[in-house]
């Protein structure tokens, strides 16, 4: 799987190996290797390939299908710091949070 994701997002940015290569500081022949399944890159390496494609290493990898990093969401998207939530029930929980502070201010 890394050897084909590897080649697909090269050539979608219009890389040739040895352009490659000089990007993440490795020898054309070491993207050949990669591209071809006889080589595999180190740590340092794959996250580096990763950074400059915008991708993930899972990704990369073939651990997951969708190719962008992960994002964290913005605050008032995060529930309990790990359940997101739809713009509709951020709202609810606005509405639901103004209610409670007006009851809880009244003596």
């Amino acid at each position: 799987m890394f050897p084909e994701r590897l080649r697909y997002l090269r050539k979608k940015h219009g890389l040739t190996m040895k352009e490659l290569g000089k990007k993440i500081n490795v020898a054309e022949s070491t993207i050949s290797g990669y591209e071809n399944g006889n080589r595999k890159p180190d740590m340092d390496t794959l996250v580096k390939m990763a950074e400059y494609f915008n991708s993930s290493t899972d990704y990369l990898l073939g651990r997951t299908e969708e190719p962008a990093p992960y994002q964290k969401q913005p605050p008032e998207k995060q529930f309990l710091y790990s359940e997101t939530v739809t713009d509709e029930e951020v709202e609810f929980l606005r509405e639901s949070l103004a209610v409670f502070r007006k009851y809880r201010e009244k003596p």
